[in-house]
């Protein structure tokens, strides 16, 4: 049998714990006694569906996919983010498997206005990282920003010849969209009712990157009540016995202008009165003209969850600027640029040493590993223009105010940016000019040293304080042995001295002539240049690539496009204006 679980360590605690229990015990307190429960009360059983996403079989689901992922795709909507995270599983992530990177997901942008879309970012950016998405396959947003980011997360684990990621969420949430979305093609079955997918599967994106699909789970909160799990949209409206208990908590979280609108009702003072303008309007009514309340709320419920009620939860502090969200990311900028440069580095020692030494970790170890792991969106260079977000809802202007500031800071985000790039660029133009003016000086200043005169000194320094020898004076004339002697030297010296002019205008025509040589000297080298320039002549008599013998010879009717040509005649008529002039007969 198995072991009892005892939160103490010895029997003496034990003890000591059982006696402590009966000092305290206050039988007032007891709400197991009938003398302290009222009269005529008796606890409501709680109805069957309540439990859906609850069981055991989908939480094995889960924490298989947690323990087979890299990384963690935590899918929220957008409508509601606070209301859709679960915190058991984050809490899970965060102790028992530090090295897991967590992703938020903000799914379902085109449902809220874009501002909000903005400010939740922001907020839970604070925690981890964020992106806004719209799953679609013809028409989405994030889906660029969601696969750059996953290629870089595959450089983090270079030891891996893929990386698997994992979405998580509550369901109906679009965890199945996603991936469709990111496949460009239905891969996973998709409905727009909770309980969709019933066990985990794997899909493969790239030859990298598998993504692992996972039922929905519904996490138990103390705080959530049965409205606020039927509005999350975890439960099938088919399955509620009572839906008409849900439509006043709707009613007062839609603005009365969209209802209005969006079912032509214009006065009601309750639900119940709604409900039955609703169904005499729509024809939904029983035996004896009687409105039939349960289907009309089941269509109520199904409008809000579809999203054809406009409602949106609103961020915290959306009315104020989130100055301390911006300086969080910046100074988490640094820490995660250099938590890159090491897990590059030393990725398999911190894997191995995760997986070894989790069981082991205080608080504070996990607290210090998962800021290291933690890596922001600034790090990795994904940039969201939330502007682009297709909103489909249609929203009052009064909802809207805040996509004017919007866009005015990313405007201002714009600007900055192409000023930064503008001095870049600039810099590097800077840098590379400044490179070639010290090329060229170098080349100057080797052109200078080679035409400086040799230091004769230098070169026969086994010469100096010695004597000259005595040169004949006939010698160094070059004339008198010249005309004596008949040997070759002599002969050249001869020559070179008669070359020299002995008159002024001989030197003057001398000078003319090499001035005339070294013009044809330049001409000669430019057409050098021009020759060299010239692609180089083909040698070969094969055929280019792509062109044959039997595509452009063997082809019928191939002379149908070409144009007929035209005689001057009748291309003179042509041109001509009507009656302006006549063409000359030939004779």
């Amino acid at each position: 049998r198995k072991r009892p679980k005892l939160n103490v360590e010895g029997y003496d605690q034990l003890v000591q714990s059982i006696t402590e229990s009966n000092e305290n015990y206050d039988h007032k307190k007891d709400s197991n006694l009938l003398e302290n429960k009222p009269e005529g009360y008796a606890d409501n059983v709680r109805d069957w569906y309540f439990n859906a996403g609850t069981s055991k079989r989908i939480w094995n689901e889960l924490y298989k996919v947690v323990d087979s992922s890299d990384v963690i795709l935590h899918v929220l909507d957008a409508r509601d983010p606070e209301g859709t995270r679960c915190r058991h599983v984050e809490k899970h992530i965060k102790t028992e498997a530090p090295h897991k990177h967590l992703i938020f997901i903000l799914n379902k942008v085109d449902l809220v206005p874009t501002w909000v879309t903005a400010r939740w970012v922001k907020v839970l950016s604070r925690e981890y990282p964020t992106l806004a998405f719209h799953a679609s396959i013809t028409n989405s947003f994030g889906k660029g920003s969601l696969i750059q980011l996953l290629r870089q997360f595959t450089k983090l684990h270079p030891d891996k010849r893929q990386i698997s990621v994992g979405l998580i969420g509550y369901p109906n949430t679009g965890k199945s969209s996603i991936i469709n979305t990111l496949r460009q093609k239905k891969v996973c079955n998709v409905a727009p009712i909770p309980g969709e997918t019933k066990v985990w599967q794997y899909i493969t994106m790239t030859r990298k990157i598998y993504l692992i699909d996972c039922p929905g789970i519904v996490q138990f909160s103390s705080t959530d009540t049965d409205t606020d799990i039927v509005l999350k949209g975890s439960i099938r409206t088919e399955s509620l016995l009572t839906p008409d208990d849900y439509i006043p908590e709707i009613l007062s979280r839609v603005r009365r202008e969209y209802v209005q609108r969006h079912y032509n009702i214009d006065k009601w003072q309750d639900a119940h009165e709604f409900l039955t303008e609703l169904a005499n309007a729509t024809g939904k009514l029983n035996k004896g003209g009687e409105p039939d309340l349960h289907v009309v709320s089941k269509m109520v419920i199904n409008d809000w969850l579809r999203g054809r009620l406009p409602h949106y939860r609103a961020p915290p502090e959306f009315a104020e600027p989130l100055v301390d969200s911006e300086k969080a990311e910046t100074s988490e900028n640094a820490d995660a640029q250099a938590v890159e440069s090491e897990s590059k580095n030393d990725a398999d020692d911190n894997d191995i040493n995760n997986s070894d030494n989790n069981e082991g970790m205080s608080d504070d170890d996990d607290e210090e590993s998962s800021k290291k792991n933690r890596v922001t969106l600034a790090s990795l260079n994904v940039v969201q223009q939330f502007s682009k977000i297709p909103v489909m809802a249609d929203y009052l202007p009064v909802d809207l105010e805040g996509d004017k500031q919007l866009k005015e800071e990313e405007r201002a985000m714009a600007a900055s940016e192409k000023e930064k790039e503008e001095r870049k660029s600039a810099s590097k133009k800077q840098a590379k000019s400044g490179g070639k003016l010290k090329r060229k000086a170098d080349a100057i200043d080797q052109d200078g040293s080679e035409n400086e005169e040799a230091d004769w000194d230098e070169v026969f320094q086994s010469a100096i304080g010695n004597a000259a020898p005595e040169v004949d004076s006939e010698l160094e004339s070059g004339f008198s042995s010249a005309e004596e002697s008949g040997d070759e030297d002599s002969g050249e010296n001869v020559d070179d001295e008669a070359e020299e002019p002995e008159s002024e205008d001989d030197a003057d025509e001398q000078s003319e002539e090499s001035a005339d040589e070294k013009m044809d000297g330049g001409s000669d080298d430019e057409d050098d240049v021009k020759k060299r320039a010239k692609a180089p002549r083909m040698k070969t008599n094969k055929m280019k690539v792509g062109k044959h013998y039997y595509p452009e010879a063997n082809v019928k009717n191939k002379n149908r496009k070409k144009s007929r040509p035209v005689a001057p005649d009748a291309m003179v008529k042509r041109m001509r204006k009507p009656g302006s002039w006549r063409v000359a007969k030939k004779k």
